[in-house]
Parts: structure tokens; sequence; C-alpha cells
């Protein structure tokens, strides 16, 4: 019975955004209404994919997070101003598109509805109209901002949302109009990321984002929002003399400031670990292999694959937020490391990229990315490109990198060709049933840097962790049990060589 009402829903919201969307084309009023149902298919119209990802794990700790708390506790005075804590309920959606974007317009709205969903909404109706720019002043322009007002008047909307960023003053004079909150993409975003983090880390980055999103949106209610004197009335000059002093929101903005550097400290102060641990692997010669790609597209369940590591999958927007690193090796026995990063997505707020910049470092550092696409998505170019924009931002575009076309196993030949053409040298994988994953590797394999220095060691018999650090980082060629310890020739790399110098064995001896 789950089943068949699941399937319902996915197949309400489909139709739900391919109504608003025919519609768009056909209306003479350049706008477009679609009517109640859920949303929150990116993928496939039916339930068959529901479960693509792999295996499930922890999706009972995943529904029992909470939002971060950190305004709510910090900041409560934020809060009687304007923090708007996004508790999405019942929402309208709303978006513009140009003559020639309609087809953007497609894929960004489904993303939209799937987002809102993602962070507990209900989406009820919504509006998409035409015109060449948003309206500077109210999004919609004026006519259609009204006419937004009395669909959400009578849906009992509590929200909307709109589909691009919006500017402080659009948002304000929206709200003005139709009497409810209205919020944006990055704010929807940033909502689920508060949802998703479960690390201390993580946390600190979504808290630092939410706040350099708020900034700039305070609002004041009214004009009682002076709490002191200022002006000369410390001085003794009177009546008359006094300014406004602080008002409420000046004093909110300091303190959200002083939130920011306490939270920036915090971050910092929790950088030397990691790079500590990224240190001790380039000391040791373990080459690393970063998992990118777009939210949901399955990275999570392809490092299950590889490693059988246990983290956490779900077929949701943003499961993943902290990188997550585990052990591999290729089929000749070379360890290298995998690491899980956090998914892109179109227009992913700029706060986030800053935020997570830490994060993220684990693909900048990295001497491979595999890019993990999904095959079954309309828009798989489009992916691509935002997921090869935010790699640029953080300075990895010149890492070699593996497309990995995921959940290949929901796709026809037709498609697959048509893929091909976007990536000639893609490899096709399915972390749910293993296809391609052995290919994957292979691929790795070949690319990984290998150990390019020639040594002879002569290794006591009690120092066996050397010649285990010599299986696990470089390439032993022969072995040799000899009176003085172990004679191990073997190709290193030359951090590895030159930590090992002292069990070197001279040349003339190895010739004699």
């Amino acid at each position: 019975m789950t089943e068949d009402l699941n399937e319902t829903d996915t197949t309400e919201a489909v139709d739900v955004v391919s109504r608003v969307l025919a519609n768009a084309q056909s209306r003479s009023a350049g706008y477009s209404r679609f009517v109640a149902g859920g949303a929150q298919a990116l993928q496939t119209s039916g339930h068959e994919g529901e479960n693509s990802d792999g295996e499930q794990f922890d999706r009972d700790d995943r529904q029992a997070l909470r939002r971060v708390a950190g305004l709510s506790t910090e900041l409560e005075d934020v809060t009687e101003v304007e923090y708007r804590q996004l508790r999405l309920e019942n929402v309208v959606l709303i978006g513009v598109y140009s003559q020639n974007s309609l087809e953007d317009a497609e894929n960004s709205l489904h993303e939209l509805a799937a987002l809102a969903e993602t962070a507990g909404a209900t989406v009820l109706d919504g509006l998409l109209q035409r015109r060449p720019h948003p309206d500077p002043s109210t999004y919609l322009g004026k006519g259609k901002a009204e006419e937004l007002a009395s669909l959400v008047a009578a849906l009992g909307a509590d929200t909307v949302v709109a589909d691009t960023e919006l500017a402080p003053s659009q948002r304000r004079a929206l709200e003005d109009v139709v009497k409810v909150k209205v919020i944006d993409r990055t704010a929807v975003i940033l909502d689920i990321f508060s949802q998703h983090a479960k690390s201390r880390e993580g946390k600190a980055q979504v808290e630092l984002a939410q706040l350099e999103y708020l900034l700039p949106r305070l609002r004041g209610w009214g004009e009682s929002m002076s709490r002191q004197a200022g002006g000369q009335v410390g001085a003794g000059a009177g009546m008359g003399s006094r300014g406004p002093g602080e008002t409420k929101i000046e004093l909110d903005r300091r303190r959200i400031h002083t939130r920011m550097a306490r939270l920036r400290k915090q971050i910092t102060a929790m950088k030397p670990a990691r790079e500590a641990k990224r240190a001790n692997r380039k000391r040791n010669a373990v080459p690393s292999v970063a998992i990118a790609g777009y939210t949901n597209a399955g990275k999570s369940s392809l490092l299950n694959r590889m490693t059988h590591a246990g983290v956490l999958v779900e077929n949701s927007l943003f499961a993943t937020l902290d990188a997550t690193v585990r052990k591999s090796q290729t089929p000749d026995g070379r360890l290298y490391t995998l690491a899980d990063t956090v998914g892109f997505v179109r227009a992913l707020p700029h706060q986030l990229v800053e935020a997570f910049r830490s994060t993220l470092e684990e693909v900048a550092d990295s001497d491979i990315i595999v890019h993990v696409v999904d095959a079954s998505h309309p828009d798989p170019a489009g992916q691509i490109a935002t997921v090869r924009d935010v790699i640029g931002e953080v300075g990895a575009r010149g890492i070699p990198e593996i497309i990995a076309f995921n959940k290949s196993d929901l796709v026809d030949d037709g498609t697959r060709l048509v893929l091909r053409g976007l990536a000639p040298d893609a490899v096709f994988v399915s972390a749910r049933s293993g296809e391609g994953v052995a290919e994957l590797q292979a691929r790795i394999a070949e690319i990984l840097p290998e150990p390019e220095i020639e040594i002879d060691l002569l290794v006591p018999y009690d120092r066996g962790d050397v010649v285990s650090q010599l299986h696990r980082s470089g390439r032993i060629l022969t072995t040799q049990y000899v009176e003085g310890g172990t004679h191990v020739h073997a190709l290193v790399h030359a951090d590895l060589a030159g930590s090992l110098a002292e069990f070197a064995v001279p040349a003339a001896a190895v010739e004699a």
C-alpha cells in the first residue's frame, strides 16, 4: 500500500511541473499556474529507481535530525527582528523565464520542487511568468504580484518560494504584497543543509553561511526600534540634541558580526586536524581520489560499493555534507583513499561554497576526481557543467577527471549513446548492481601516480612495519630473507624513499 501511495505522489509531482510548463507556452497573459500536488521527483516518473542508490543506512537517524539551533540560543533578539526560521509547510513556487529559456526553466522548476520537498514543504501551486528579466521591485511585476497574493490567500499558503536568489528589497516588496513569508532558492538550500549537518564542523559551516545570507536581509518592525540614547545626550546637551542611538537592528547586526567571527575562529581551529590527516596520508605517499558530483547522483552509494564503508545513503538531496574518507586499493595492491564529498546543485549559494571550502579541499588536494553523474537525470549535461564550475572555484580544474555515469541500470541503450556523446571516455556504473565498478577501479589504477624511484633496502626483522608500509604505499618487486633482515627491492614515491634512507643498501653491496 505504501509503495502505491509513493508512486501516486511522485506521478502527481511530475504532472504538477509538466502542467505549469505546458501552460506557460500557451497563456497569452505570459504566466502559468499549476494546481495542488506533491513535488519531489528529479529523476523518473515512477518509483522503480527509488532505491537505486544502493543499500539504505541509518534512515531513522537521518529523519531525526533537526536544524542547527545556533540562532535560537545565541541570537534570540535577532529572531525578534526577523530571522525567518524556515519551517516550510504549504508553499507556492514562483519563477521567471525568458522566451528562449523554457527548457532551463523546466529543469530548474523540477529541482526547486524537489528542494522544497526535501526541506519539508508541500507544494500547493505556483506561477511561472515569461518576461525578459525579473522585475527589479517585486520580481514578478506589480500586476502578477497582486495575482500571486490572491492565489496565496485562496490556498492558505504560508510561504512563497522564488526560483532565483532575491535581492533583499525584492523580497521585502513582495512580502508587503502577498502578506506571507517570501524566501528564495538560496534560503531553501541553506535550510536543507542546516537539517542535514551532523558534525560539529558541518554545523558551524552551515550556521556561518546562514548568517552571511541573513545579514543584509534583516528587517525592523516599525519605528520603535531605538533602544539606546545617542547623539549628544551623554554630553548633557539636553532635549532636541539626542540622536536615535543604536537601533535594535544595528545591535542585531553587530551581534551577528560577533557570532560570525566566533564561527570563523572555530572553523579555522578545526582546520589543523584535518590538514594533519591529509599531510599524514601524503607523507605515507598514499594517493587520494575524490568522489564529486551533483547532489543525489549516488556518490555515497558508489563509495559503499567500492569500499563496503557503510556510509549513510538516502535517496534525498544533500544527504552527505561531511567529507568521508575510506581506504581502497588497486587490483595490483596499491593503497589509495576515496573521499566522499558534499553534492553540488545549480545556483549553489556562494555562502555555502565559501563555508564548505575546507570540506571541498579534499577535492582540490586529490590526485583524481571521480565525477559521478546520474545517468537517469533529464539534464546530465547541465549537471556536469554545474559540478565543473564548482570544481573550478576551489582550484581543482587541472586534476585528472573520470566521469562515472551512475544508475546506468535505469537507462536504455539509446540513452547510453547520448551520454557517451557527452563524455566519450566515461565509465557506466551502477552502485546498486555493481555493474562497471571493476572497470572504474581499473581506470583509477591506470591514472594513479606510479611509484617512480627504485630502492634496495635491508630491513631488520623487528621492523615489520617498514615492510608493511612498502606493501601499502609502494610496489615490492622482490623480497629475500638474509642474515641481517629482509632484503627488499621496490618502487616507491620520492617522499617515502627519503624517509627510508636509513635502510638503504649501498649499490656496491647490491651488485655483489
